[in-house]
């Protein structure tokens, strides 16, 4: 748990000074919160989402999950934008398998990349395709797949005054690695809705669910996480904080919550 504390401490370093700072102007709160909402908007943010999950499997264990990830659109065209999103876990966990012990480390990274029309549908349609990539960067065997993995990934949205609501979804197969370990065969699939507020302010409640179709389990968290935008000298940032439902037969917590701090880079 030390390291727990460790890495939250490092991931949270700026909230330190955040009731010295003046909070952003209430019109450029409110759009930066909107624009959070939307996974392939032309804002570059860099989150460090923070889930702690206790009660793990039969031996009642828990992980510390700092998710470091960064988003970054890319012009690539007059009509289109490519969004590059990474997701970099750095775990600390203990007796998550059973009697298994203390591990930490870095895990395996998942990166996406989603081709977005600049503009809506004339529907009010958000969406981008592309590909996500998983790759075994696991510092531990019980941190990662150790195998490659590849598939598609797509968002839709749509954005009604101060509501958004949506969904994302990836598929991932294994195509190399350890043959001694399970192939992956996985969905994920994160519906969404959100509600801004006057002053950058939101709720969202979300839910982040995993079908491993080779193990024939699912496992997912309900999310529900109120957040506030606001400024640190002259960078925009933003602080989330909630409550994290598992359900589902694989090896799920029995609860847990997030926090998240969030870097933002208007263009």
């Amino acid at each position: 748990m030390k390291k727990s504390i460790l890495l939250l401490s490092i991931s949270l370093l700026p909230l330190c000074v955040m009731a010295q700072e003046e909070s952003a102007g209430a019109s450029a709160a409110d759009e930066l919160a909107k624009q959070l909402q939307n996974p392939v908007a032309s804002l570059i943010s860099v989150p460090f989402q923070n889930n702690f999950d206790f009660g793990i499997g039969s031996a009642g264990g828990s992980r510390y999950t700092m998710n470091f990830q960064p988003v970054i659109p890319m012009s690539i065209g007059e009509d289109w934008n490519l969004i590059a999103r990474a997701i970099v876990p750095i775990v600390a966990q203990n007796n998550v398998f059973g009697e298994s012990g203390s591990q930490s480390g870095l895990g395996d990274v998942l990166i996406s990349g989603f081709f977005s029309p600049k503009e809506p549908t004339s529907g009010g349609l958000i969406w981008g395709v592309g590909p996500a990539f998983l790759v075994p960067t696991a510092s531990n065997t019980l941190l990662g797949t150790e195998k490659f993995g590849l598939g598609p990934t797509a968002v839709a949205l749509k954005q009604a005054g101060m509501t958004s609501f949506g969904a994302l979804i990836n598929h991932l197969w294994s195509v190399a690695g350890d043959v001694d370990r399970s192939d992956i065969n996985a969905t994920f699939f994160q519906p969404f809705i959100a509600q801004n507020f006057p002053g950058g302010k939101a709720l969202t409640l979300n839910t982040e669910v995993t079908r491993n179709w080779g193990a024939g389990s699912t496992s997912g968290t309900i999310n529900f996480v109120g957040s506030q935008v606001f400024t640190i000298g002259s960078q925009a940032s933003q602080l989330a904080v909630g409550p994290r439902i598992h359900y589902g037969d694989g090896n799920t917590a029995s609860w847990g919550f997030r926090a998240a701090f969030v870097l933002l880079f208007p263009k």
